[in-house]
């Protein structure tokens, strides 16, 4: 297909491998851009907060990665080394924001292991040097990810409890979607050898029912069922339209007040009630 876009790195066939040729000529499938309301630019504002001058960004797809590029015009010599990236990331890089000067490997490359979003990303990428697509056990390895200078991984979930426990890819016992590479990205950051690397997971604080009622993602326990994403023992930051809770380090009860504090206001007393009846302590 002539309309696919030629990228650099591990993206070449060699023409002794293919069997058969079938040519065609036809447009790839565009992935329309996200409506991003006043939910998610708060919450690319407060991720914004936690991403230094010349970091190395792990982003996923959707309102909220889009909404925190748009809250990075003002920062400089930011990388990406991320397993997907989508049209968010074009406006930073003409304008200088994104250049990859500063990564830790790769250096002045965008590294990715695969993307999708409209027509401009597609012809962006074609022929252009500054981004590399490479194979996922390489893009997604800790180790690898490690190397990058201020990582910060940004991914979202479906719900969190108050230990900390993230929720990514099943609702009960249904299972929702795949793991993808948030723990890949997060143990990584940990990892960082800088020691600089952050670890973001950013959802807005509730979700909303087929039957149009809210529910809470902020949750005194995980769903009977639900199988954790990203342990406890991992969890670095929580992010909602309401602020920045920090996990990593603090005490239990710190943990449950942190991200209650940043939980909806329709749900934050009844949240002070489960804290109280576990930690037997007021809130």
């Amino acid at each position: 297909n002539d309309q696919v876009p030629v990228v650099y790195g591990d993206a070449f066939v060699h023409v002794s491998k293919i069997d058969r040729f079938v040519e065609s000529s036809r447009p790839l499938p565009e992935l329309s851009l996200p409506h991003i309301g006043e939910t998610e630019l708060a919450i690319g504002r407060y991720c914004a907060e936690l991403i230094e001058d010349g970091a190395t960004l792990q982003l996923g797809i959707g309102a909220i990665p889009d909404a925190v590029l748009q809250a990075l015009k003002d920062k400089k010599d930011l990388g990406i080394h991320s397993e997907m990236i989508s049209d968010g990331v074009v406006d930073l890089y003409e304008a200088g924001v994104i250049n990859n000067s500063q990564k830790g490997i790769n250096k002045g490359k965008m590294v990715v292991t695969f993307l999708m979003g409209t027509k401009r990303i597609y012809d962006f990428i074609d022929h252009n040097p500054a981004v590399e697509m490479r194979t996922v056990d390489y893009v997604n390895h800790p180790v690898i990810v490690a190397q990058n200078t201020k990582l910060v991984s940004i991914n979202s979930c479906i719900s969190v409890d108050f230990m900390g426990q993230v929720v990514s890819d099943s609702i009960g016992i249904t299972q929702f979607s795949g793991v993808g590479g948030q723990v890949d990205f997060i143990r990584g950051a940990a990892m960082s050898l800088d020691g600089k690397g952050k670890a973001i997971i950013a959802m807005p604080s509730v979700a909303k029912k087929k039957d149009g009622t809210l529910i809470s993602k902020i949750t005194p326990y995980i769903d009977k069922g639900a199988a954790v994403t990203t342990s406890r023992n991992d969890v670095d930051y929580i992010v909602t339209e309401y602020g920045i809770a920090p996990l990593k380090g603090q005490t239990l009860k710190n943990r449950a007040r942190n991200l209650i504090n940043i939980s909806h206001p329709d749900f934050r007393e009844e949240l002070k009630i489960e804290f109280e009846k576990r930690f037997n302590a007021k809130f």
